[in-house]
């Protein structure tokens, strides 16, 4: 198996610290509004790549983390609570948005995380750290602040290939900062009025952003481990600094990096003011979950994706050649044989392959649609079929909601539109044709297609 690997910037063969075991960390949300499809981009993607570690046999150990404590946490928590105490309105925001991600990402079929650490549970921990990087002379205190000092960090821009002058270049000292160099960063922030803080040896205050993913993984992982992922907004200067920071304090940190590009609307940037910010409740709304997950697929994780209602509709018809074929396997039955498929094993080395090659899930996408296409010209082993089907399937998050079809017909109903078929076939049956006409008509006004063929009658929700 081959990663891309961000800080080598090559591809490179994996191979996990201990052999059979991978400790993957993700930086995660920050919980201050409804999650959104640049969200779900993000956690399917790492989704897809724990799915398919598991389904090589690896035993995948995944944290993903939440900033819980944070300016637009805050400044959210002064919009929605106006007027109350701010230390229990910050905890009210971050519950509520933390709930609201957690709610989405399940009807997203998005597996959940072995451990979530938060930001305000590690606050102990994260002072430790810096009184380490205090100890070894690479960040300083001043004036309540503590900062990183970056020309500590002999190698710091390795990560976003980038030299101290390059970044020097789009540096700044904000109006009340006391750092000494433009490229330092805030390891801890002084309190500011009525705002949530904690003691510290350098008086109250709050953690910077950066200090909370080192504190955590290597907390929960080591001091080194195998992966750490991503968006690619993320790269400078949050993952720089993260590897500067721990390395800094003596830990050899992440292996692999492994980031996801980002996602735009019609090629435009996703922002309210532009009025084209998509939730996930959004999406959900018109589409079964597998509709977006086949949008997502379709492109490789570390490359953009364009997000448009027009490619929603194409992957949901993509889709539902897969349930088509599913409804068919179910009927046939005993009917299309029980005899092995000996192709099976070629169509499943080919995913493994593309898999295998940096999570190339374009490539093994078109394996499954080309699976789809040869089960239904021969139609035969159909346990089997769709068996090895679901199983390639569940490796890339897909087919897991429990739907029948790709329009969103949940089991529940597909109980009723079954007696329905069943009444229509029996009045054909007693040629009573005007009976069966109605039924049909019943069917179609819920939106499902008939189709009497010579071995019975299928139905499959309208497209």
């Amino acid at each position: 198996m081959k990663i891309y690997n961000t800080l080598t910037r090559q591809k490179e063969d994996f191979t996990p610290i201990k052999e059979g075991e991978v400790g993957m960390y993700v930086c995660g949300p920050t919980v201050y509004d409804a999650p959104h499809i640049g969200h779900a981009r993000s956690a399917f993607a790492f989704d897809v790549i724990r799915r398919y570690l598991m389904y090589r046999g690896y035993k995948v150990k995944f944290v993903r983390n939440v900033t819980d404590v944070d300016d637009k946490i805050i400044n959210k928590a002064k919009e929605e609570f106006k007027g109350e105490d701010l230390n229990s309105s910050v905890k009210k925001v971050s519950d509520k948005y933390l709930k609201a991600y957690h709610d989405y990402m399940e009807k997203l079929g998005i597996m959940r995380p072995d451990k979530e650490p938060k930001a305000t549970e590690y606050i102990e921990k994260m002072i430790a750290f810096i009184k380490i990087l205090i100890d070894r002379g690479s960040a300083y205190a001043a004036g309540g602040d503590v900062y990183f000092d970056v020309r500590k960090s002999d190698k710091y821009g390795k990560l976003s290939n980038q030299s101290f002058e390059m970044l020097k270049s789009g540096a700044r000292v904000a109006p009340g900062e006391n750092k000494k160099d433009a490229l330092d960063f805030a390891l801890w922030k002084a309190a500011k009025p009525d705002e949530p803080s904690w003691p510290s040896p350098w008086g109250n205050g709050r953690p910077g952003w950066h200090i909370e993913c080192s504190v955590m993984s290597s907390d929960i992982l080591g001091g080194e481990f195998d992966i750490h992922g991503g968006g690619i907004d993320l790269i400078f200067p949050h993952h720089e600094n993260e590897i500067a920071q721990s390395e800094g304090a003596g830990k050899r940190f992440a292996r692999y990096w492994i980031h996801n590009g980002l996602l735009t609307i019609n090629k435009e940037k996703m922002a309210k003011s532009l009025g084209n910010f998509i939730t996930i409740e959004d999406i959900l709304s018109k589409y079964p979950a597998d509709v977006l997950k086949i949008l997502f697929l379709q492109t490789h994780y570390s490359h953009p994706v364009d997000f448009s209602w027009e490619k929603m509709d194409e992957a949901k018809k993509a889709l539902e050649r897969f349930y088509i074929l599913f409804e068919k396997l179910d009927k046939a039955g005993s009917k299309a044989g029980a005899k092995e498929d000996p192709d099976m094993k070629s169509f499943k080395e080919r995913f493994e392959a593309a898999m295998d090659d940096d999570f190339n899930t374009a490539e093994a996408l078109a394996v499954l649609f080309d699976l789809v296409t040869h089960i239904n010209k021969n139609l035969q082993g159909s346990s089997l079929a769709k068996n090895i089907l679901m199983q390639l399937g569940n490796a890339l998050g897909l087919f897991e909601k429990g739907e029948s079809s790709a329009s969103g017909v949940d089991s529940s109903k597909k109980s009723e539109i079954e007696k329905l078929v069943s009444l229509r076939n029996e009045a054909r049956k007693n040629k009573n044709f005007k009976t069966a006409d109605k039924i049909r008509k019943e069917l179609e006004e819920k939106g499902i297609v008939l189709e009497d063929t010579k071995d019975g009658t299928t139905w499959r929700k309208r497209s």
